[in-house]
């Protein structure tokens, strides 16, 4: 019995979460990010302003209501990768596979590349992903969490899906990111061309 009241108080939860974001991303794309209050958002979502607050602690973080799913999708991909696997494939293969699919006429991502304030809010959810994912790549290393491969590593593979998404082909930008990642400068075209005779320093 206990098990099926908490079962239906997550179901509820979620359905409100979804309702606030569904709401806030309707208005701010209609009207423009500051030009709606998070008391309309809750009035559109018929929740009041004490249940937004208790679902997300900001205006902006009513846009990005997976953050605390994605970062444990990320924290998965490497404690859960097939044995054998280096680190790197594992978070290679998670970021095609969950972060070059996105649309970009999709009005979420619109919205956010249109509005600073949301742009700069997910620059920082990335930051507190990178500190998570250092420390994921730490403990399945071995090396320290402030040591510059793993530090270095969790930002690249946070930066690559950005990085690739003006590419016509992201899923590929990114192996190809990584790839430059695992095997150095001195493997790709530019660099060959750079050290055969006859060109200049």
């Amino acid at each position: 019995m206990a098990e099926t009241t908490t079962g239906r108080r997550e179901r509820k939860k979620a359905q409100t979460r979804q309702a606030l974001t569904d709401a806030a991303v309707r208005l701010f794309t209609e009207r423009g990010f500051d030009n709606v209050g998070v008391r309309e958002v809750a009035e559109a979502a018929d929740v009041s302003l004490s249940t937004l607050f208790k679902h997300f602690p900001s205006k902006e973080a009513l846009v990005f209501d997976l953050d605390a799913d994605i970062e444990s999708a990320l924290i998965a991909a490497i404690r859960d990768r097939t044995s054998g696997q280096p680190v790197l494939h594992a978070l290679r293969d998670h970021m095609v596979h969950t972060r070059t699919a996105v649309r970009t006429d999709d009005p979420t991502f619109v919205l956010v590349e249109s509005t600073p304030a949301l742009r700069d809010y997910a620059r920082r959810m990335w930051s507190r992903h990178e500190k998570a994912l250092a420390a994921t790549l730490a403990d399945a290393t071995g090396l320290a969490p402030d040591d510059p491969a793993i530090t270095g590593l969790a930002r690249f593979a946070l930066e690559a899906p950005s990085l690739a998404r003006a590419s016509d082909d992201p899923a590929r930008a990114v192996r190809d990111l990584f790839a430059l990642l695992e095997h150095g400068w001195a493997t790709t075209p530019l660099a060959r061309q750079e050290d055969s005779p006859g060109q200049d320093g």
